[in-house]
């Protein structure tokens, strides 16, 4: 018998143009609801989360809303599937977004327009647009009485953009239930088009994260005045310690999802390697992978880039103590290196803690669920070639690891040529185009349903 929603040869196209309306409103409504988050406690979240939880519940879809701190919201719901004996899938994402200022940006960051095509805001990216796929993919179920195959849990995040812990953070923590028979999610920063050259389109597929290490640097000395000669001056050992940071060359350590992508990405430039070879050069491949190293070289290394710098009230007076802010990232395995690496670096004047800290992650490339993701985007485009990735920082994935939930990066976008997909992240003009969208909840469609 096949279950509700599938056809004997796979599953039903759900999308019916109401769908594709929903995905760029529903964008362009959440870019102008302002979700802000400075990291300093002040973001409300709330009114976007009732935005999604009433389009939810209008398609008869129970949302919970839970909330750590006053404002902070998070909205959970979950769809069960025909197969009460498969394992569950968490699609998340995050409500949240990094500051814009105005003055830089071509459209008014919180304008939502649509122009040319194209929706225009914060968030465009990272990561509304996925939360607006999310909810027209349900509501075409809802409308074609569909079901998918296993449980999908739906989860809009607070606080993703600074420490997770009024959003996924303490769902994890404080609410496992939610998320039971969860084994795997889906989320932000993968099966986009990345072009690497003329005829050459790449979909990377996050299987991975690098952990993250935010890091405080303390320097002690001796307080006086700025014309004396000061041995113990706190600035100047600070300044010693980023400066020895900044300019170290971490050594290249392999994980098994960046040897992979390395090998898929070698084959489709015509580049003969080994790539679990002892002597295999991973720089040196680097250098003949033209644009696509990009996708590879931030994940090869464990990394720390001095960020904030703060010391002194007054020129002529020499202060006792200096700080500064690092921010750390380390592959999968290597949080030893980095702490050795770091112990060395400061020296004996310098003290350093973590500020923050979440831990590295790998997903197989060999599942299942990967191949399904990318026979989705291989439908849409069979031209394009889908390679799997390491994400150079960090999502929710690594909270909700915390209840045995293996993370993917899967957010599908087609994007044209010149469109630098990455560039926008957190940047200006952040924007989507109302085609990448219609293409991404289409995937997004026929995956969840296969899943």
């Amino acid at each position: 018998m096949t279950p509700t929603g599938m056809t004997p040869t796979g599953p039903r196209d759900a999308l019916d143009p109401a769908a594709l309306d929903e995905v760029v409103s529903f964008t362009s409504d959440l870019i102008r609801i302002d979700t802000t988050n400075r990291g300093s406690g002040d973001c409300l979240e709330r009114p976007a989360a009732e935005y999604v939880a009433e389009r939810l519940a209008s398609a008869g879809i129970e949302p919970t809303l839970l909330e750590r701190s006053p404002g902070r919201t998070n909205v959970v719901a979950r769809i069960e599937g025909t197969d009460p004996s498969a394992e569950a899938l968490l699609v998340h994402g995050h409500l949240d977004v990094v500051p814009a200022e105005p003055a830089d940006w071509t459209v008014h960051p919180f304008s939502g327009e649509i122009r040319d095509g194209v929706v225009w805001g914060r968030g465009a990216i990272d990561m509304k647009n996925m939360d607006a796929m999310v909810l027209a993919v349900v509501r075409a179920w809802s409308r074609a009485g569909i079901r998918p195959r296993r449980d999908i849990v739906i989860a809009y995040t607070a606080d993703e953009e600074a420490s997770a812990v009024d959003g996924s953070g303490f769902l994890a923590d404080h609410h496992p239930e939610l998320f039971e028979g969860c084994t795997e999610g889906i989320s932000e920063s993968g099966a986009f088009t990345f072009h690497a050259g003329p005829g050459m389109a790449l979909y990377p597929i996050a299987a991975g994260e690098r952990g993250t290490g935010w890091l405080k640097l303390t320097a002690h000395g001796k307080a006086g005045h700025g014309s004396k000669v000061n041995r113990a001056n706190a600035v100047s050992r600070l300044a010693a310690a980023i400066a020895r940071i900044g300019d170290h060359r971490w050594p290249v350590r392999l994980t098994p999802t960046v040897r992979a992508a390395l090998a898929e990405l070698a084959a489709l430039h015509g580049i003969e390697v080994d790539v679990e070879a002892g002597d295999f050069d991973t720089d040196d491949l680097l250098g003949k992978l033209g644009p696509a190293a990009a996708l590879v070289e931030p994940t090869v290394r464990n990394s720390a880039n001095p960020t904030v710098l703060e010391a002194g009230y007054k020129v002529n007076v020499i202060p006792g103590q200096a700080t500064a802010m690092v921010d750390g990232r380390t592959v999968p395995g290597g949080e030893d290196e980095f702490r050795d690496t770091l112990d060395r670096l400061t020296g004996p004047d310098v003290e350093w803690e973590f500020h923050h800290r979440e831990i590295a992650l790998q997903a197989p490339v060999d599942s299942p669920t990967y191949a399904k993701m990318r026979a989705a985007v291989e439908r849409f485009d069979p031209a394009g070639h889908v390679v799997p990735y390491c994400m150079s920082g960090g999502t929710d994935a690594k909270q909700f690891s915390r209840l045995g939930i293996t993370g993917y990066g899967f957010s599908p976008l087609k994007l044209p040529p010149g469109f630098d997909y990455q560039a926008l992240f957190h940047g200006v003009d952040e924007r989507v185009p109302v085609e990448a969208l219609h293409f991404g909840v289409r995937v997004l469609d026929h995956y969840l349903q296969t899943a």
